[in-house]
């Protein structure tokens, strides 16, 4: 099994160093591991920055990739946290950067922190449901740096209820965009976490995606803990089988390679 999401104590919201997510990979059985660590420039809340040493990032990802390298495949990844304004930020960083995965997500909507709950004040859920799907929308079509989008209905996770609208018209223009330039979406298992009893995104979503012909996906913990490493990545494996795909996607150097299921 691959986890293609996970951070480490280079990432602001994570206290685990490296070697401990390493060790814990390896304990579950895991082939190969891609860090994932976060990157969200302009985060609206004050008390986190999300920026990494990227110089100190190469050299422990070099480190551990050269001492464990007879046990287990280690990829270099980023997590980029988008909004509209800061595109052409992330285009200069990735000129002078590289990375065997990107991870395209969105954790803030109308320069509001989904986290804290404040793009759901003052407004219907509907409303803010398509203003996250259009912003996401504008960043796919500005941005094309990145691997895959990172669980792409995230805001189901912080405000749901039963028969909101989706916007699954914006999500196919979303998966217009990127199909045929050969980025994908990923899997996230960390709904379990959060007590959603789902996978992010929706088996809808994933469906959509596979009846539009996208073929790259990959499956990822989200893990911030050595406890959570894998967690629920062979649940992503069987319902993508249930769905209809073939395989499962890594990356190396920016390209996917397949691994049949």
């Amino acid at each position: 099994m691959f986890d293609n999401h996970m951070h480490s104590s280079f990432s602001a919201d994570c206290k685990a160093p490296m070697e401990e997510m390493i060790k814990a990979s390896i304990q579950k059985g895991l082939k190969e591991i891609s860090f994932t660590e976060h990157i969200d420039y302009d985060y609206p809340d004050p008390t986190i920055v999300f920026e990494v040493d990227l110089e100190d990032y190469d050299r422990k990802i070099c480190d551990m990739q050269q001492q464990y390298r007879d046990t287990i495949n280690i990829r270099k990844g980023i997590e980029l946290g988008f909004q509209p304004h800061l595109i052409e930020r992330y285009d200069e960083l990735l000129s002078k950067q590289s990375f065997d995965f990107i991870i395209g997500s969105m954790h803030t909507t109308d320069q509001k922190d989904l986290h804290s709950g404040r793009l759901f004040e003052d407004q219907s859920l509907n409303d803010a449901y398509e203003k996250y799907y259009t912003e996401l929308y504008q960043c796919v079509q500005g941005f094309e740096q990145f691997s895959v989008l990172g669980h792409l209905d995230l805001v189901t996770r912080y405000k749901y209820e039963p028969g909101v609208y989706h916007f699954l018209d914006v999500i196919e223009e979303i998966f217009k965009t990127i199909i045929p330039r050969g980025q994908g979406i990923e899997i996230n298992t960390s709904g379990y976490k959060y007590d959603m009893n789902r996978l992010l995104p929706s088996r809808e979503i994933l469906k959509l995606y596979y009846d539009m012909g996208g073929e790259i996906i990959t499956v990822g913990s989200d893990a911030h803990k050595p406890e959570r490493v894998g967690d629920r990545i062979d649940e992503g494996y069987h319902l993508l089988q249930e769905i209809g795909f073939k395989y499962v996607t890594t990356f190396q150097n920016r390209n996917p390679i397949f691994h049949k299921l």
